[in-house]
């Protein structure tokens, strides 16, 4: 999708390109290397600065066309100014990301890229190579024409640093969480009527020629466990519900593992309680939580840790036909709990319910981390910057917290609480599934809270997932969020 691209990390001197990228701080010094470079060139690099408006800030490049005195199409100075080692990983990325816009459209389709030793680390070098990846992915496969340029079809990006060796193993290790954000992106860019329930459950399945594990409960299966929650969403749809469950075991065998479950609801009408027309073809990514545990469980898979991980995600479309479930329907959740259903469009906590309690049941686990696309309410609370955050965990509420910041996919935490959790009660049955027309992300927290049981758990509200501004790293329509966010978690504390 969109341009091949090829990343290689080099020795110094031993990069090629007809594009030359050196580094330059806010008093336009080079690095030693890039100096060198630069003096083959003859030019007062102060006076063209000055001209330029260029003032070495990072993000903000100087381009030089055809510099004499040097076999290059461009010599591109990329500023570094602000950039520090204590920087969060995340600008670094950003970094790569903001390089590759300025290469990639040129005819010029090799680009050296000579990196400052004093700030580039090997791990840091690995986060600009990830920006650069994550910056380039496209979701085009289903365009037949492309645009009629003059750039190429295929990039070659050498990085050039002074310890290639510690900074190619950096870069392999962190490109296993990129190969996992850009896993769940294609997932949720996929259109509903190619990406199904079966589709999805393919697409998990496939992932056992990463290493997992991988079982799929068909309706009768969960029929027998009495998952009557999400059974109920599915009634509607021709599409049969499936149960993925996929299995890291990287730990000793009766280790507790860490689990994440998703929300995979592959299209969401809202049912009976039918959406709006405008936007409704956004539903095609309600299934953006169980996308970002798919793309951890591939991150997983090729990055192998010594622990246990697993990963549950309850598929389902929400449609209505004459077998749709009705608002004023009572259901039984796999836990025994009865639910009575007021809006069939409150239909992803339903799924989670007994995704949830299956989990807790069949693993024990450490601790669960649910991911949904699951309320409008979070959305208007926080926008596209934060995913809310609920927990009945301190210690696990402040890791997630200090991992979003770590990698840019924030999250805020919201109060929960006895006064909220009555909002949910209902008179016909143990609990309803909306809470009312105030605090509605809080309320259907709450009601996740009612079937994890003791177990450590906090729940990921996506309003992040999905039809966000652009950023440097990230030109789709799915952002792949949750996956570097919560790999880093499990990095920071449980490895």
């Amino acid at each position: 999708m969109g341009q091949k691209l090829t990343i290689a990390i080099v020795e110094h001197g031993k990069g090629t390109g007809k594009n030359i990228v050196i580094t330059a701080n806010a008093d336009l010094e080079l690095t030693a290397k890039g100096h060198a470079i630069w003096e083959k060139t003859g030019l007062d690099l102060s006076k063209l600065a000055q001209a330029a408006g260029f003032k070495g800030k990072s993000g903000t490049f100087l381009p030089v066309l055809a510099p004499q005195g040097l076999d290059a199409d461009v010599l591109l100075v990329a500023g570094v100014e602000g950039l520090s080692k204590d920087s969060a990983k995340y600008e670094f990325a950003d970094f790569g990301g903001k390089l590759i816009d300025q290469v990639s459209n040129r005819p010029s389709n090799t680009t050296r890229v000579v990196l400052n030793d004093d700030l580039f680390t090997a791990p840091l070098v690995a986060e600009v190579a990830a920006g650069i990846k994550l910056s380039q992915y496209r979701f085009d496969k289903y365009k037949t024409k492309k645009n009629d340029d003059d750039t190429s079809s295929e990039i070659d990006i050498t990085l050039e640093t002074a310890d290639a060796k510690a900074a190619t193993a950096a870069h392999e290790d962190r490109d296993c969480v990129t190969a996992g954000t850009i896993f769940a992106r294609d997932l949720v860019n996929e259109p509903a009527n190619i990406l199904g329930t079966l589709e999805f459950a393919e697409a998990a399945k496939s992932l056992e020629a990463d290493g997992l594990e991988v079982e799929l409960l068909d309706e009768a299966k969960m029929k027998e466990l009495g998952m009557g929650a999400l059974l109920g969403v599915a009634q509607g749809s021709v599409r049969p519900p499936r149960l993925a469950i996929m299995k890291w075991n990287g730990g000793a065998k009766d280790e507790a593992p860490v689990a994440f479950i998703g929300k995979g609801v592959v299209f969401d009408s809202g049912g009976l309680s039918i959406k709006p027309a405008g936007g409704m073809e956004d539903m095609k990514g309600d299934m953006g939580g169980a996308g970002a545990v798919a793309g951890l469980m591939k991150t997983v898979a090729l990055r192998k840790p010594k622990i246990n991980v697993i990963g549950v995600i309850g598929l389902v479309e929400n449609m209505l036909d004459a077998n749709a479930q009705r608002p004023g329907d009572i259901v039984t959740s796999m836990s025994g709990q009865t639910i009575e259903v007021l809006n069939t469009d409150a239909e992803g906590r339903l799924v989670l319910a007994d995704a949830l309690w299956y989990t807790k049941e069949t693993f024990k686990p450490k601790f669960m981390v649910n991911l949904a696309t699951l309320t409008g309410a979070n959305l208007v609370a926080l926008g596209n910057e934060h995913a809310g955050l609920f927990s009945n965990d301190d210690q696990l509420a402040e890791r997630i917290t200090a991992a979003g910041l770590e990698t840019n996919e924030k999250v805020w935490r919201f109060p929960m609480g006895p006064a909220y959790d009555k909002l949910i009660d209902s008179k016909n049955a143990d609990m309803k599934n909306i809470g009312g027309r105030w605090a509605g992300a809080i309320t259907a927290a709450q009601f996740l809270k009612r079937f994890v049981g003791d177990t450590k758990w906090a729940h990921l509200d996506l309003s992040t997932a999905m039809n966000v501004p652009s950023t440097a790293t990230n030109k789709s329509w799915a952002t792949g969020f949750g996956v570097y966010l919560l790999d880093q978690m499990v990095r920071n504390h449980y490895e």
